[in-house]
């Protein structure tokens, strides 16, 4: 079997979440469970860092595995989605699995996957761990897909679990209030493992609180030496940060400060706590080095990434009201004299919200598009929730070229909205 040929079996024979959205959705550990034993259990011999969350996870878990790099450890990373190339999901010390090692594992597997039926999300996953495992990495950060409680990665009992942030998407699956998603996240946090959660608010605090006192892991209070639950909103973090004592970040978006402040409490309990007698040694330096060049050491791409200087071409794969807020006050922020903004969105995300958000004024010139996959929004629609001067244009290299073409050099051109879209970006323009 070649490449080629083993990712049309992917795409065409399992259930695709980010093609075909929630008919691809399959909650619960039990195919997981079920590949796993085909193979005979990888999850239980790679010890790992679980991270969950709405936004900011896939950042979170490229900081933690490029510092664990610069530890001088063998790292693997399993995140989702992707943006250009399968293999982005599943690396070792930032190098993507090879595709001879894609191809050789479904051709082993297929007969068992044709009777399985796993949905793709699970079938990758197995092949992560599969992986992994037999490369002997040292520590593997594993990503969820969607959700927490029912997600297929969460039949691993991590070293460390980390839960980002709490925002409003998914909620067909996840419920329609911050508390039910919170309760969905935090079913990653297991009993006598040690937990971080980066973000939290009134809504979601209570939510973290019980379910670490169910776990066994609040203690008597958040600064006893019993209490493995640790919150990175309430360090300093950011407080150094405006005074320029935080480490320096290729990530250079307003969210990735968050971000930055959840790798950075995460790594501080990875190197602080006694986590089942396993030592890492994260030195001030491997911090340094990590974050400097977390894409650099990762393949990280993608978050306010400049593509372009003339004109200043910027992509960025928000994808939510939660995530977009930020990428608006940075679209506000540019002073260059005209932004041209392609822009598209699939149908499952909180759309009106987002487009209430968006900057407006005579600077700003939106090029609505279509995202290439079933689950877009179309064009037309994006530019009619708009309701405001802009164009529509279905195809997506066209609305490339469109913006390409209409802007000066002394202009800036975004590119958001889907990961589907900035990833096509990304193939066209830079790939």
């Amino acid at each position: 079997m070649t490449y080629p040929e083993a990712i049309e079996y992917l795409y065409a024979s399992l259930p695709v979440f980010h093609l075909t959205g929630g008919t691809a959705y399959k909650p619960g550990p039990e195919n997981t469970l079920a590949l796993m034993a085909h193979l005979a259990n990888p999850h239980a011999r790679v010890p790992s860092i679980h991270i969950a969350g709405t936004n900011g996870k896939g950042s979170t878990s490229h900081l933690i595995a490029a510092v664990l790099q610069c530890a001088g450890l063998k790292v693997g990373l399993y995140t989702s989605p992707h943006l250009v190339d399968f293999r982005e999901r599943i690396r070792i010390n930032g190098q993507m699995i090879p595709q001879e090692q894609v191809a050789g594992w479904v051709a082993q597997h297929r007969e068992f996957l044709d009777q399985l039926k796993p949905s793709f999300f699970e079938t990758s996953f197995g092949m992560a761990m599969d992986y992994f495992a037999r490369e002997q990495v040292e520590v593997a950060v594993i990503e969820t897909g969607l959700g927490g409680r029912l997600d297929a990665t969460n039949i691993i009992t991590p070293l460390l679990s980390v839960i980002t942030n709490i925002g409003m998407d998914h909620t067909e699956f996840l419920g329609n209030t911050l508390q039910k998603i919170a309760r969905e996240k935090a079913g990653i946090i297991k009993p006598g493992v040690p937990c971080v959660i980066g973000e939290t608010d009134a809504a979601t605090m209570n939510v973290f609180l019980d379910a670490a006192r169910e776990a066994g892991i609040l203690g008597e209070g958040l600064e006893t030496t019993d209490c493995r639950i640790w919150f990175a909103d309430q360090c300093k973090f950011l407080e150094h940060q405006r005074l320029r004592q935080a480490p320096e970040c290729e990530l250079h978006g307003l969210y990735q400060q968050h971000n930055q402040q959840t790798a950075y409490v995460a790594l501080k309990a990875l190197r602080e706590l006694k986590i089942k007698n396993y030592e890492l040694k994260i030195t001030p330096e491997a911090i340094r080095e990590g974050f400097a060049h977390v894409c650099q050491l990762t393949g990280l791409r993608g978050r306010w990434e400049i593509l372009r200087e003339q004109p200043l071409t910027i992509c960025d794969t928000g994808h939510n009201s939660h995530g977009l807020r930020y990428v608006a006050q940075q679209l506000r922020a540019l002073t260059n004299p005209h932004i041209w903004i392609v822009f598209g969105m699939v149908n499952d995300k909180d759309t009106e919200v987002v487009m209430r958000l968006l900057p407006e004024g005579e600077r700003y010139h939106y090029i609505f598009t279509t995202p290439a996959t079933k689950r877009a929004r179309s064009a037309e629609e994006m530019l009619r929730l708009w309701g405001k001067e802009g164009i529509a244009i279905e195809d997506s290299l066209e609305a490339l070229r469109y913006a390409q073409q209409h802007a000066s050099p002394e202009d800036a051109l975004f590119i958001g909205g889907s990961n589907y879209l900035v990833g096509y970006a990304l193939s066209r323009i830079t790939y």
